[in-house]
């Protein structure tokens, strides 16, 4: 398997970028048709723009196939870490999955927040996005205490990373 991502075009963009409103409509259709309705988190789109977060939209021909981002944390965490980030919107376009472009994403989402100061990334997911935790777990995420908007979901997933 060999990764598309170095002819990948990654850009830092705002949530309000036309590209990420596609992408991110994209994803919240994908989360009705599995869990019955949207992710409801509310994200300031500033929490995820320097110097509080950073968001990124990979396009391969002018196409926009990947995004993800993060924001600092405010949670509370059983976690040991003095300033964690949490890993946001992070999304492969499915035609393109399969192709170690999530890790690759996932990789350049954490480097980001480390050189911004970040000790920690934190993530919520579900259950049913199985390829999703099995990513996580592989790049050294683990189980840590339920936090944030799903905190009371029974098939939340939330994992945690020191960087």
């Amino acid at each position: 398997m060999t990764s598309l991502f170095a002819e990948l075009t990654l850009r830092e963009a705002r949530l309000d970028d036309p590209d990420a409103v596609l992408l991110i409509d994209e994803v919240q259709k994908f989360y009705v048709t599995l869990y019955g309705g949207p992710d409801t988190t509310p994200i300031d789109p500033l929490e995820m723009a320097r110097p509080d977060g950073a968001f990124f939209i990979g396009t391969l021909d002018e196409e926009p196939i990947v995004m993800g981002g993060w924001r600092f944390s405010r949670e509370q965490l059983e976690l040991p870490a003095r300033r964690p980030a949490e890993l946001k919107r992070m999304y492969v376009v499915p035609a393109y999955r399969g192709r170690g472009l999530a890790r690759d994403l996932l990789r350049h989402v954490e480097d980001s927040a480390r050189e911004a100061g970040a000790d920690a990334m934190v993530l919520e997911t579900g259950g049913p996005q199985v390829e999703a935790v099995g990513l996580y777990r592989a790049t050294g995420y683990t189980d840590i205490g339920r936090f944030g908007h799903y905190k009371n979901e029974a098939d939340a997933v939330h994992l945690g990373k020191l960087l």
